[in-house]
Parts: C-alpha cells; sequence; structure tokens
C-alpha cells in the first residue's frame, strides 16, 4: 500500500504544521501502544488481528452450519456492530450479488441498522419466502434499534420454526458475562460470541462481529485478518515513512489550515460502504470537544455529475482522500463501432479501468487547481488481504490522529444526547 500527498495552494504554515506533528509522533506511538493515554480500556484492537487467530476456526465452523441450512443470514446491529460487516462483504462481493444467478453462499440481510417501518415490512416479506438463521450483536442488548429489530425478528423465526427450530437459528454476539442480550442467550440456548470488553464497535470488525457474517457470505476471514497482521507490522514502526503517521499527520495540518472537511473518494460502486464504516470510524473517534475534520464521501465518477460543481468551486473547506484500486477483477472493453456515432472511436479496445483512471487523474489535477489538496491510498486490487490491511491501517491511523487532535478517540459520549430525547419522546 502505498500513500502520496499533493498540495497546490496551501502557504508555508501547512509544511511548519505538517513537520511539528510528524516530529510529535514517536510520542504519539508510544503513548498509544502503552497505554497511558485517553480511553486506554479500549485498545484491544491493537493486538487483534494476532488474538482472533485462536476463534477464526470456530467461525468458519458455524459459518459452513449456517451456510448448509439457511438461504439468507440476518445480522441485527446499529453501527459498528454491522458497518464493518457490510463493508468488506460489499467491497468484495459482485456488484449485483444478491441477482447473481452463481451465487452459492447465503444472502447477507442487515436489521436493527433503522426504525424506518417500510424497511422492517420488506425485510419480513423477503423472510417469509427464505430459510434464515440470524445473528443479534449488542454489547448491552438494550440499545433500542437492535432490540425492537430482534423482538420482532424472534417472534417471526419462531412462528415460522417454532421455538425449539428457532433457538437453534439465533447467534448471539455479546458481552462476556452481563447484559440483557447475554441473560437471553443464556435462557435459550443461543450460540454466542463474545465482543470483548476493550473493543468498541467501530473497532470491531475482526472480531465476530464482523468475521461471522463476512465468512458466511464466503469470504477468506483467514486473509482479512492475514492482511491486517501485515500491515500492523508496518505501522508499529517508528519512523517518518510509516504511512499511517504521515496520514494522521497530513489531515491535521490541513485542518489547522482550515480544511475542515475529509472527503473519502472512490471510483468503485462497491467501496460505498466501506466509505460508510471509515466516516463512523473517523467521525465518531474525533467529533468532540468542538473539535475534529467532518468525514464525508463521494463516489466518483457518478458523484462528478452533482456534487463535483461543489467541490471544484464551493467553499474551500476541503481536502479528498482517494483510495485508488490499480488493477479491477475483471476487464471490459469498448468495442468498435465503423460509424462512429457516438465519437468514441478513440476509446476503441480500452478497457473500462483504463478509462477510469484517466478520470480519477482528471479529476484530481482539476481539485487540486481549484485548491482541493489530495491524499492518494494506493493497493494493488480488492481482494481479502488488501481489505484486512485498509481496515488496520485506518484504525492504527485514527488512533494516532485522535491523540494529536487531543481527544478520546475511543468513547462517543455525545451519542446519548438524542437517545434521552427520543425515550422522552416515547414516554420511557
Amino acid at each position: 500500500m502505498n500513500i502520496e500527498f499533493k498540495h497546490s495552494n496551501i502557504n508555508r504554515r501547512f509544511n511548519n504544521a505538517y513537520n511539528d506533528l510528524l516530529n510529535r509522533l514517536p510520542q504519539i506511538h508510544d503513548i498509544l501502544l502503552d497505554g497511558k493515554g485517553f480511553g486506554n480500556d479500549l485498545l484491544g484492537w491493537i493486538d487483534l488481528p494476532l488474538n482472533i487467530k485462536d476463534q477464526i476456526a470456530d467461525i468458519k465452523q458455524t459459518a459452513t452450519s449456517i451456510q448448509q441450512k439457511c438461504e439468507a443470514f440476518v445480522v441485527i446491529g446499529i453501527g459498528g456492530s454491522y458497518l464493518g460487516a457490510k463493508a468488506v462483504i460489499e467491497a468484495l462481493s459482485n456488484n449485483f450479488n444478491a441477482l447473481h444467478k452463481d451465487r452459492q453462499y447465503p444472502l447477507i440481510l442487515f436489521a436493527g441498522q433503522t426504525l424506518s417501518e417500510d424497511y422492517m415490512a420488506d425485510l419480513l416479506d423477503i423472510l417469509d419466502q427464505k430459510d434464515y438463521c440470524l445473528a443479534v450483536i449488542s454489547k448491552s442488548g438494550t440499545t433500542t434499534e437492535p432490540a425492537i429489530a430482534l423482538r420482532i425478528l424472534k417472534s417471526h423465526l419462531e412462528k415460522k420454526y417454532g421455538k425449539e427450530e428457532a433457538r437453534q437459528r439465533i447467534i448471539a454476539i455479546t458481552d462476556r458475562d452481563k447484559g440483557v442480550l447475554k441473560s437471553l442467550a443464556i435462557r435459550e440456548g443461543y450460540k454466542t460470541y463474545t465482543v470483548p470488553d476493550d473493543v468498541g464497535g467501530r473497532f470491531s470488525v475482526l472480531t465476530p462481529v464482523g468475521l461471522l457474517p463476512i465468512a458466511v457470505a464466503g469470504f477468506d476471514i483467514s486473509s482479512i485478518v492475514n492482511g491486517a497482521c501485515r500491515m500492523r507490522d508496518e505501522v508499529m514502526q517508528k519512523h517518518d515513512s510509516n504511512p499511517a503517521w504521515q496520514y494522521a499527520a497530513i489531515r491535521n495540518a490541513l485542518l489547522e489550515n482550515g480544511k475542515v472537511i475529509e472527503l473519502m473518494v472512490n471510483y468503485k460502486p462497491n467501496l460505498t460502504y466501506f466509505s460508510e464504516w471509515w466516516k463512523q470510524l473517523f467521525g465518531e473517534s474525533e467529533g468532540k470537544e468542538n473539535k475534529g475534520l467532518f468525514p464525508a464521501s463521494v463516489n466518483n465518477t457518478t458523484d462528478l455529475h452533482s456534487l463535483g460543481q461543489y467541490i471544484q468551486e464551493g467553499m474551500r473547506l476541503m481536502f479528498e482522500t482517494t483510495i485508488h484500486i490499480e488493477h479491477s477483477r475483471s476487464r471490459v472493453v469498448i468495442p468498435q463501432n465503423a460509424n462512429d456515432e457516438d465519437g468514441l472511436q478513440y476509446l476503441q479496445d480500452k478497457s473500462l479501468t483504463y478509462i477510469n483512471h484517466r478520470a480519477e487523474e482528471g479529476t484530481q489535477q482539476a481539485h487540486l487547481e481549484g485548491d482541493v489538496p489530495q491524499i492518494t491510498i494506493s493497493i494493488d486490487k480488492i481482494n481479502e488481504e488488501s481489505i484486512g490491511e485498509l481496515i488496520y491501517f485506518f484504525e492504527f491511523a485514527c488512533g494516532l490522529s485522535g491523540y494529536l487532535l487531543g481527544v478520546n478517540p475511543f468513547n462517543q459520549p455525545g451519542v446519548e444526547a438524542y437517545k434521552r430525547n427520543m425515550f422522552r419522546l416515547l414516554g420511557k
């Protein structure tokens, strides 16, 4: 994985800020690894790629059992309890996975991430027609959206299969010792996995929270973990070429120079939910004490025909971080057309990837000229190993960046504010 930064109209203050931040990173690095900083009770994700290996065989065995008896697998969870799994599954899947005639593995469906009644009704319509199992993911079991979804889907499952069979089709991923969901799982005899006490939800994709749904979807979770281990080895090194150091320093230097929005840019539709996972990771980690970059995303070239105008000529508040994918899984070329009615003859026999890369390059040049600094994170191709690398890279960089910013990157006190008002309005 390579990282490249380009800027044009940033003055000398940027270079000064970047160098100052980079000089602070050896100390920040040690604070993070020694557990001497904010949120040091939630640092289990640092060694997670190493520690999770003992559970891989059991997770794969459970996934195989689900694959053998289910056409669909429903994952109940919100925030980090679903975004990581969805991000990885979408990134690795055929873009039309639900419709693909050769799909061999259960369709992964999600619930408990919304209170939309239409969404739930549509989901129940699908589940009426399919054999399914479900996993419910919650440390406490009392988070409103997943708790409502579990009550509805547990009832549906019991009516469809009977209570005894339903018990065999529910998996609880929850706290090790306590909580409503843990008590329910013990009482009903559900298969359970533990959400580690020292791993927060947005850092939990490399636990059973993410790995079980990903395995059920048919992907190699061992390769994902191996990719994360390789990136861990790289970002543990204390030197200025550490990509996590560079990314953390660049984004904070840009923030100090008035760039308050970071746009995650991708040029592949199946990376859309990876951007959503990234937005939660950084938004929930850094958005505190009136500080932090606002994380947003665009999906190009689609959004060049909507938000592209604003990015090019709107308020100069942003910079872009592009995930560049060098090689695609497939090859589609522009066919010949002797009449050339569409004027595309100059593109004949060229691949869509070649054209997409030129669009990416041209966009970066235009936005750079429009005072939108550019960060490019390049990987060779999307597969299990590279996704594991990206996950760990962003997690580690997020920890460093939060400490540079001076906030606790591992809590989320502001999440409770809406809940208090909602409960009051509902009469709780």
